[in-house]
């Protein structure tokens, strides 16, 4: 059911719930009817708006359910929802003032099979469609797990029913795809062994764990304070596959219930394999572009196996400006910062907000939550248009905030949300139907790994900004909780036509998400080890098949017999390095030559052992090199990379153990340079 409120003003929530029940989770309608006047020497000036907003929820045909402080599952109190209406309001205000016409996001309306067409197009099975036998579509397909492979025929199947109810041309059938007997086979969901985080499996073989210590395994804890909970994770094995069987007759709890308190959260320790870890920015762009495939088929694969259905939306047309700062795409932007900074990631207006109220602001009582005065906001918008490029701005003017409200403004002004329109009904999802922490963790590990680029890595540089402000609760007495029911409606809300109360009425489901993007950042950024073994595979099986059509074609043979005198080596993978003959000799087993172009000894052979890790090459380099290379050199921090065979291009983890990633890869070339920041 979907209702039009037409006091919403330009905003919508795009949180998405065509079955679930009409009520904030947690609250009620008294609670939302008596909030304090003043709960805090810093209450807010606009409660009398706040409540105008709350009656206006509240009056709808669908009242909130009864909400009982006694219930310590719902330990959400009236001011920590407060800060979220209020700042519903704020952005209210700001969009009546802003003048121009606003960007509307729309939605395109699509029967099942159109869905399902534009799901195999997504993780990179156009060919399923087409018809056409091409070697992407084949490699990675042979890749899949049980629970992947049954969430791509799931999909496949729907879409030629579909095709056949319309009558339209024929399909492959799914027998010619997974080479089964049946077209509509089950899979259950059983634990597997586990798979080595960058390497081939190995029969038997399971993860080796190192004692914990700050060096060998990632800690996602709190800063102060003990939770109850420490539960460790483990990347090795695909998240679906480790779901264990759920009866059909399970049913989800109505209403989710979260506890506001830190310690309400668990800790969670990432143990390092004998891989390492792997973050986002570690692989080369080809390599995350199969991870983004790999990773929508698992979570699909992931959510049928918990029995949720993954809703999405289906963007028709963005409008967006196309120079300036505000209301900008961020690849637009990006592509004009980069002009000026080669190499740039996260937009500079971005980057100079952050730096302003991270160097002025961390300390300011109520930063982010306080807002500044809406004129200056207003002023300082267009002055920053006018002046940014031309570095004409004066900063000094900037009050702390104003500059977290032009921080706000730049995430909301964005034509298209941060955490990108298709997958947020899959945000908000996630936490109505799965209750347990790890699992909604994985989820959304899985969603950060769909983010293009610029997202991603935009979000990452305001999630960063935004642990630092948690991390100064003791002076701007913003806590966890806090920051997320500010940042929430400013993540979650978008310039758009229609608002209904469902949306509207996802304030601690959208707030318990941004909690929950913040406090295991460092673990949503590391790509999971288990999907770096598929993309191993899809690589290999690329390069198989490349090599039996070579082995069938004729010109190519002759080609090569005339080459073969010339002894060309065949093309490099972007970012190798070519060395002369004399460096270019055989390599025993167990030994790998290392470049380093930069520095004066440009090559050496490492004889590895079970205990030599990428750091311990990197020391032996610095040792030699430490008198011949530049000042410059010496002063930048090097990475050991692995270049070609199974991988485009792969940071290595300075605790990886050598003589493993040398076994999973051992075609690779080994260089020692910067790495990309």
């Amino acid at each position: 059911m979907t209702m039009e409120m037409k006091d919403s003003g330009s905003v919508v929530l795009t949180a998405y719930h065509p079955h679930s029940p009409a009520r904030i989770p947690g609250m009620d309608q008294s609670f939302v009817q008596d909030i304090p006047s003043s709960h805090s020497p810093s209450s807010r000036k606009s409660l009398p708006r706040c409540r105008r907003i709350n009656r206006m929820l509240s009056n709808e045909s669908a009242p909130p359910p009864a909400f009982s402080r006694s219930n310590s599952q719902a330990s959400m109190d009236s001011t920590s929802m407060e800060d979220f209406w209020c700042e519903v309001e704020s952005i209210k205000e700001s969009s009546e003032d802003r003048s121009e016409e606003a960007t509307l996001l729309e939605f395109k309306p699509a029967d099942e099979g159109e869905l399902e067409a534009e799901w195999l197009q997504d993780v990179g099975l156009s060919t399923l469609i087409s018809g056409a036998e091409e070697e992407d579509g084949q490699a990675l397909l042979s890749t899949l797990t049980r629970t992947q492979a049954a969430a791509v025929q799931k999909r496949y199947n729907t879409y030629t029913q579909t095709l056949r109810k319309k009558n339209k041309h024929t399909v492959r059938d799914v027998r010619d795809i997974f080479g089964t007997s049946d077209s509509s086979p089950t899979f259950e969901t059983v634990p597997v062994s586990p798979v080595p985080s960058n390497g081939l499996q190995l029969p038997g073989q399971k993860p080796v764990w190192k004692s914990v210590s700050s060096n060998n395994c990632l800690d996602c804890g709190l800063d102060k304070g003990s939770p109850s909970v420490t539960e460790e994770l483990s990347y090795e094995v695909s998240f679906s596959e480790s779901i264990m069987v759920l009866p059909k007759t399970q049913e989800w709890p109505k209403t989710q219930r979260f506890k506001k308190e830190d310690s309400a959260l668990p800790k969670f320790i990432v143990r390092k394999s004998r891989f390492g870890l792997t973050e986002v920015g570690d692989l080369s762009p080809e390599d995350m572009k199969k991870i983004r495939y790999l990773s929508l088929i698992e979570l699909t694969a992931f959510y049928d196996a918990l029995g949720v259905e993954m809703k999405r939306n289906r963007v028709e047309r963005v409008r967006g400006r196309e120079n300036g700062l505000f209301g900008v795409p961020l690849t637009i932007l990006l592509e004009n910062d980069q002009k000026k900074v080669p190499g740039i990631k996260v937009p500079l207006i971005f980057q100079k907000l952050l730096l302003k109220l991270e160097e002025t602001g961390l300390e300011t009582e109520g930063i982010l939550r306080v807002p500044g005065s809406a004129s200056r906001v207003k002023n300082l918008h267009q002055e920053l248009e006018a002046k940014f490029y031309e570095d004409t701005f004066d900063w000094d003017q900037v009050r702390n905030n104003d500059a977290a409200g032009l921080l706000k403004m730049f995430i909301r002004e964005l034509p298209s949300p941060l955490f990108t329109v298709e997958y947020l009904p899959a945000f908000i999802t996630l936490v109505e139907k799965i209750s347990k922490i790890k699992l909604q963790l994985q989820a959304l590990h899985l969603l950060i790994m769909l983010l293009p680029e610029a997202n991603r890595d935009t979000a990452k540089a305001f999630l960063q900004f935004l642990k630092k402000v948690v991390a100064n609760e003791g002076k701007n007495k913003m806590n966890l909780w806090n920051v997320s029911m500010i940042v929430a409606p400013n993540l979650f809300i978008y310039k758009g036509k229609r608002a209904n109360q469902q949306e509207m009425q996802a304030a601690a489901t959208t707030a318990h998400i941004v909690r929950l993007l913040i406090r295991y950042q460092d673990i949503l950024w590391t790509v999971p080890s288990f999907l770096i073994s598929q993309v191993r595979k899809m690589n290999e099986a690329a390069m198989n098949n490349s090599k039996r059509q070579l082995m069938f074609d004729k010109g190519v043979r002759k080609l090569l017999r005339r080459k073969t005198m010339e002894r060309e080596r065949p093309e490099r993978p972007e970012g190798a390095v070519t060395f002369p003959p004399y460096l270019q000799s055989d390599i025993p087993e167990g030994v790998i030559r290392v470049y380093a172009p930069l520095h004066s000894k440009v090559s050496m052979a490492i004889q590895l052992n079970s205990q030599t890790k990428a750091k311990d090459i990197l020391a032996r380099f610095r040792c030699e090199n430490s008198h011949g290379s530049s000042q410059k050199i010496r002063g930048q921090v090097q990475s050991l990379h692995e270049i070609g065979g199974n991988i485009g291009q792969h940071c290595l983890d300075p605790d990886a153990y050598m003589l493993d990633v040398y076994r999973a890869n051992p075609q690779a070339e080994w260089v020692i340079k910067p790495k990309a920041s």
